[in-house]
């Protein structure tokens, strides 16, 4: 199987072979626009920056899936605060896979610059006096201490989106 990721950040690619476990696949990184804002906002940006990679990313090459990731931030009903939210999705071509990850609350100081119009990355950056956290730990590393990393948080969301090509119950 070859898989099509719309993204050249190794953290997503990395993410979608720990997807597929002990499946044979070569998964291609792709180059592709999301279409959507560089920080999405709300649950329907995001999952839509997903879509617009996983199609671009199949278009683009011979792969049998294109598959695309997309972390937002987002208000959550019932729950304060501004949320980390991320969100995969899969294609064929003809149907579609879409998952979640783990959703994280962000600290009412960097939630209140992301609100100001930030971008999430960036920001940890500033706040931790670091770089490139968006492409080592992520932001669902740092905020959970190490128990989740970037990798394994959108592995999640990948592996949800897979399901109905994956999985005999669909």
């Amino acid at each position: 199987m070859r898989v099509a990721v719309g993204s050249l950040n190794p953290v997503k690619e990395a993410a979608t072979a720990r997807a597929l476990g002990d499946r044979p696949a070569d998964v291609l990184p792709v180059d592709v626009d999301s279409g959507v804002s560089e920080q999405p906002r709300g649950r329907s940006e995001t999952i839509t920056g997903a879509e617009n990679r996983a199609s671009a990313a199949l278009a683009e090459t011979d792969c049998t899936y294109g598959v695309g990731i997309e972390g937002g931030v987002a208000d959550v009903d019932g729950a304060e605060g501004l949320w980390l939210i991320m969100w995969a999705a899969v294609t064929d071509g003809r149907g579609w896979g879409r998952g979640g990850g783990p959703t994280l609350r962000l600290p009412a100081d960097i939630a209140e610059r992301v609100r100001a119009g930030e971008e999430l990355g960036p920001v940890m950056d500033d706040h931790l006096d670091a770089e490139g956290i968006a492409t080592d730990q992520g932001a669902a590393g740092v905020l959970t201490d190490g128990s989740i990393d970037r990798t394994s948080a959108l592995a999640h969301g990948v592996s949800a989106a897979f399901g109905p090509f994956l999985a005999d119950v669909y």
